[in-house]
């Protein structure tokens, strides 16, 4: 947890948990001024839980397209080399974008025996147990970048029959390299198709878990602020 201390200047759990925990702190004794601060960031952060959760249904929906390409091609003969491994990329794709929404719209089970013994209890039990999930959705998500960053380093990539066009890998490449370097890497770009580089269907883990993380707190900071949770069940007839 000290690998980014370079560049944070501060141990990463100090980022990572001692600041979230200090600002949930701040929410519990300032009710009033943490709600007037964090209102905008709300707004912005359900604005991002929506798109995670419309992500996630596109990748549905590739999931669909994927099987129906299946199906036409096995009725005309052809191969659909990677079809298979495409339709779990986009599996995996679609649970992770999900998480944060589906947690913010209670979509999660949640055990509650206990947070109806009265209302006291609720409160401080709720936050107790949003503030443990927060925390080890956070530890979920460094360890999910850390993969992603070691999947890449070793240049892993898979053992099925799915390839990718070079460009596409360039493409992600972009935003892990300053804009110095753009030109180099398109200017190595061929037109070829490789075998998919592990780290690049991993992506989609580590913004997902990200997300949980940060929706987690959102909650607890939700929670100490108006003495209700934000996580509420919708309601289907």
């Amino acid at each position: 947890m000290r690998d980014w201390q370079p560049f944070l200047g501060l141990p990463l759990w100090v980022w990572l948990f001692v600041f979230p925990t200090l600002l949930a702190l701040f929410c519990a004794l300032q009710r009033d001024r943490a709600a007037r601060l964090l209102a905008p960031v709300w707004r912005i952060l359900d604005r991002v839980y929506l798109a995670s959760g419309v992500i996630a249904a596109g990748f549905m929906v590739l999931i669909l397209l994927l099987i129906v390409a299946q199906m036409i091609a096995r009725w005309s003969g052809i191969t659909f080399p990677g079809s298979t491994e495409y339709a779990g990329y986009a599996m995996a794709a679609t649970s992770f974008f999900a998480l944060a929404h589906a947690l913010m719209r209670g979509a999660h089970i949640r055990v509650s025996i206990f947070l109806n013994l009265n209302r006291f209890t609720r409160l401080w039990l709720d936050a107790a147990a949003t503030l443990v999930a927060a925390v080890i959705a956070t530890y979920f998500a460094r360890y999910a970048i850390k993969f992603n960053i070691l999947s890449k380093v070793l240049n892993d990539r898979t053992q099925g029959q799915d390839f990718v066009p070079e460009w596409l890998i360039s493409f992600f490449r972009m935003f892990a390299n300053p804009p110095t370097q753009w030109a180099k890497i398109w200017a190595e770009t061929g037109s070829d198709w490789v075998y998919t580089p592990v780290w690049l269907p991993q992506i989609p883990m580590s913004i997902g878990t990200v997300l949980l993380a940060v929706a987690l707190w959102d909650a607890l900071t939700r929670l100490l602020v108006r003495r209700v949770s934000a996580i509420v069940g919708e309601a289907v007839e």
